[in-house]
């Protein structure tokens, strides 16, 4: 039922994984595990969150179940993992946690190559573009007027770096909670696809972001996490680009945005998958103030931001084919022989 999702999980990870070692040969690199900046490693991070999912899917449901009677648990327990975790569900979280961690890694370590691939930049171009965009207005200047320089900043900061914990926390979620399976397979294969083609558009057109190319745009901001974490990314551009460690992992790249084509991916998900209507509108709204974020910070140009766009809807839709999801100009149709219960189909 989900061959097309096997073979493009797999194919996606091997072609990353694959390419990550030719360019690590070719340049003299060292292939690295880089260290996340939310639960540690990222080896661990999705096995941590996925047995912290199992036991907020488990535990709350014996308690409840149970009226605390602990001779009542162990069997609220079996019934659990009889009727949700079967081998279905744990080939699709098996294999979605192996594809992303291959296809993150290798993502991680493709772009930390970049500096040392392709030495042209096209800053002065995107810069160009934004302004002609714009009738001769940087974005920069135009939010910074219209926002302040001051208190925005920070709520805009906070938005933007939730990012970094809601990627392997939307993983999760996607993997182990989905009613219905194919929507997991949606989740996690659109995700790799995303991480995917934003490794190529890092190759097609590099870029160091209008924060580090005309940092004095952005020198009357508060100092923020943002603004420290972008200066600690340049440090490390700069170790990697000079030799200084090579422990470290540089992650500067402007073209395109990954974090507005993730967060939108995310909020397309939500949107099709998840009855609440609440939890729409959060993504949403999230998705928007993190594209005014990349601008506001200078993370990104306008043209980052609509690649962004791209990335997402294209990864969106080639994964919902793959996962069986049916498209007609009605909208979108659920296969419908992928619900594990008789449960309404969603998350």
């Amino acid at each position: 039922m989900y061959r097309r999702a096997y073979t493009l999980l797999v194919g996606n990870a091997i072609v990353m994984g694959v390419l990550a070692v030719i360019v690590a040969v070719v340049y003299d690199k060292r292939l690295l595990d880089p260290e996340g900046s939310f639960l540690g490693p990222s080896w661990a991070r999705l096995p941590i969150l996925l047995g912290a999912a199992l036991a907020l899917d488990l535990v709350p449901r014996a308690l409840w179940k149970s009226r605390l009677n602990p001779k009542l648990m162990p069997q609220v327990v079996k019934e659990r993992w009889r009727q949700h975790w079967n081998r279905e569900r744990l080939t699709l979280v098996a294999l979605g946690v192996i594809c992303f961690y291959v296809v993150y890694v290798s993502y991680r370590n493709l772009k930390s190559f970049l500096p040392s691939v392709v030495t042209t930049k096209y800053d002065r171009e995107l810069h160009m573009l934004d302004r002609a965009l714009l009738f001769g207005h940087d974005p920069a200047i135009l939010l910074h007027r219209l926002l302040g320089e001051g208190f925005m900043a920070w709520p805009l900061s906070f938005v933007y770096l939730w990012f970094l914990p809601l990627v392997p926390i939307a993983v999760t979620c996607w993997l182990v909670w989905s009613r219905n399976l194919s929507y997991g397979y949606w989740f996690v294969t659109s995700q790799c696809l995303a991480w995917s083609l934003g490794t190529a558009s890092y190759y097609a057109l590099p870029t160091l972001g209008p924060g580090l190319k005309y940092v004095w745009l952005y020198e009357d901001l508060p100092p923020t996490p943002a603004s420290q974490l972008m200066e600690s990314l340049a440090y490390g551009r700069n170790y990697v680009y000079w030799g200084v460690n090579q422990d470290a992992v540089q992650s500067v790249a402007g073209f395109a945005s990954l974090h507005v084509a993730i967060t939108l991916l995310v909020a397309l998900m939500v949107q099709y998958t998840v009855r609440a209507r609440w939890l729409k509108i959060v993504f949403w709204v999230n998705c928007a103030i993190t594209a005014v974020a990349t601008l506001y910070f200078g993370w990104h140009y306008i043209a980052d931001d609509i690649a962004g766009v791209m990335i997402a809807f294209v990864s969106f839709y080639v994964g919902g084919l793959a996962s069986g999801q049916k498209f007609d100009k009605h909208g979108l149709h659920s296969h419908p022989t992928t619900t594990t219960s008789a449960v309404p189909v969603d998350r």
